[in-house]
């Protein structure tokens, strides 16, 4: 099934969200279109329109019951950005860990999986950017088994971002590097294996996870792509690295024999998560899961190569402009 996405893919997705006085019932559930809509006009503005702002911190609104798109994978994060809990044979590994108001719902979705918080043996963090990782100091205290990943440059980012919040309304805490992981690393627990592939460029980084999902006695191979757009850019040299990790994306896909099927995104909106939890709520026996769709990542990873292609020009033009 070929996603549906627009220019908001490319919206900063780390900004400073205010703290909401009042549920903010922006949509009507968790609706990827519209979402996508309002960060289209965050975009082209530059200024988070405050009802918008409202939502992203509200968990009420925010809200999604956890669900399983896989017989070893439950979703447990909220509407705008996703955390991922795996499970193992030997215990589970948790993808990112939301933040600020969003802790306690990670928590209580975990429970409502039905998982111990002492079977999570690791997180893995794609990136610093305070939204997939401040929660990090939360479930540190409360995860006594688990080992909390990045790579060098992602705990490094998130240490800074960190310590840069502390001047301002919206201070979060990061906890002390654990374990660093590089690009072709792999982290095994029990019958499934998490090969980290560096994909530089959303943030330096940024890194992406390769594992197992299973459905129905069949096993596809799936990835977290740790960064979907381009903000805070630093210059050409940035948007390069993430036109190199869309390609090198693009080619693991493809690959003959040992290609990825499924897209677990970092952020939901981007590629129809929601219509897609429904439609396996859906569906019939013996039908295909919607979400096995190798065709639709790579749609995705060509839409965001040609954005990318265009904010590469303009950047090199600044960087002119610049010189002169």
């Amino acid at each position: 099934m070929k996603k549906e996405m627009t220019k908001g893919l490319f919206v900063a997705l780390a900004m400073g969200l205010g703290t909401p006085t009042f549920a903010q019932n922006l949509f009507e559930g968790c609706p990827s279109g519209e979402i996508l809509g309002r960060f289209v006009e965050f975009g082209k503005t530059g200024k988070m329109p405050p009802d918008l702002g409202r939502w992203l911190s509200t968990p009420d609104a925010q809200y999604i019951e956890p669900w399983s798109p896989f017989d070893n994978v439950d979703y447990v994060g909220i509407c705008w950005v996703s955390s991922w809990l795996v499970h193992t044979d030997e215990g589970s590994v948790l993808i990112d860990t939301l933040y600020g108001p969003f802790s306690s719902t990670l928590l209580d979705n975990i429970a409502k999986t039905g998982t111990d918080l002492a079977d999570i043996k690791y997180v893995l963090m794609t990136h610093g950017h305070f939204d997939h990782v401040a929660g990090a100091a939360a479930l540190k205290a409360l995860l006594p088994n688990a080992t909390f990943v990045m790579t060098q440059e992602g705990w490094d980012e998130a240490v800074e971002s960190s310590k840069a919040s502390q001047a301002g309304p919206r201070a979060w805490d990061m906890i002390e590097p654990e374990m660093v992981v590089a690009d072709g690393d792999t982290v095994t627990l029990g019958n499934n294996t998490f090969t980290v592939v560096e994909t530089p460029g959303h943030t330096w980084g940024t890194a992406s996870f390769v594992y197992d999902v299973m459905d129905a006695g069949d096993t596809y191979r799936a990835i977290t792509i740790g960064g979907l757009g381009l903000n805070a850019i630093e210059g050409p040299p940035q948007v390069e690295a993430f036109i190199e990790s869309l390609d090198r994306v693009r080619a693991l896909t493809e690959a003959e024999g040992i290609g990825i099927d499924v897209h677990l995104t970092t952020h939901g909106f981007s590629n129809n998560l929601d219509e897609d939890r429904q439609a396996i709520a859906a569906r019939a026996e013996g039908e295909t899961n919607v979400m096995v769709d190798p065709d639709g990542l790579i749609s995705q990873i060509e839409f965001l190569r040609a954005g990318a292609v265009e904010r590469l020009a303009i950047e090199e033009g600044k960087q002119t402009k610049d010189e002169n």
